[in-house]
């Protein structure tokens, strides 16, 4: 295992607390944040490999950064639902959700199963993940029929009327993806979207952000 508390001071060697002002003018960042950049991230990364007990000890520092390391060193093939829903419990912006997601629970056997559950729950970092990781499959199963899908677009449907911005967005983020799969999922997507239009305001937003794409694209 790489010593943890190395990994630490190397990001805290990379910060830029001049980058600090403007991830919080866009809702990056946590509560601990240093300001070490996604690249700087990945590069470091890429040296370290895949390690589970360092993205454990990673993860358990609460520093921002330091947790989407964990993202990106965690092996997918090995983690639970007990760890995923413990991580997903912790995520306190939307730039940890959406690089845990897609980093990590996409690539992981139970994305699918924590989407739906996700986007159930009441706490917005966590309905956001759901969404999040929808769009992160709808992207990178390429091999997958249209019926993988057909979930996820109820769930959007019964889900996602919240006006909360970073819910509703994600919302729209996934079924604007399903949409572009194929000619079947644009037509299904485009029918969600307009089903939405009779809801509450946060699932109007969600429609008219989705037509406003899907509404003039027809995938070949």
């Amino acid at each position: 295992m790489t010593d943890a508390a190395a990994v630490l001071g190397r990001l805290h060697e990379l910060a830029d607390p001049a980058r600090l002002a403007g991830m919080a003018r866009t809702g990056v960042g946590g509560t601990r944040t240093l300001g070490v950049t996604v690249t700087e991230l990945r590069a470091l990364a890429r040296g370290l490999g895949r390690d589970r007990a360092l993205a454990a000890a990673l993860w358990d520092t609460g520093v921002h950064e330091a947790r989407i390391l964990a993202s990106m060193v965690e092996d997918p093939a090995a983690v639970d639902a007990a760890q995923l829903d413990a991580w997903a419990a912790g995520f306190d912006a939307w730039d940890l959700c959406d690089q845990v997601c897609q980093n990590l629970v996409r690539h992981t056997p139970l994305a699918g199963d924590r989407a739906l559950a996700w986007a159930a729950r009441p706490e917005p970092y966590v309905k956001r993940a759901g969404f999040a990781v929808m769009a992160g499959l709808a992207v990178s199963e390429k091999r997958a029929g249209d019926d993988r899908f057909e979930p996820f677009l109820r769930a959007v449907a019964e889900h996602a009327d919240d006006d909360r911005p970073v819910v509703r967005k994600a919302a729209s983020w996934a079924l604007r993806q399903i949409g572009k799969r194929s000619p079947g999922l644009h037509g299904r997507a485009v029918a969600t979207a307009e089903g939405l239009r009779s809801g509450g305001r946060g699932a109007r937003w969600v429609a008219a952000d989705v037509l406003r794409e899907l509404g003039r694209r027809t995938p070949r």
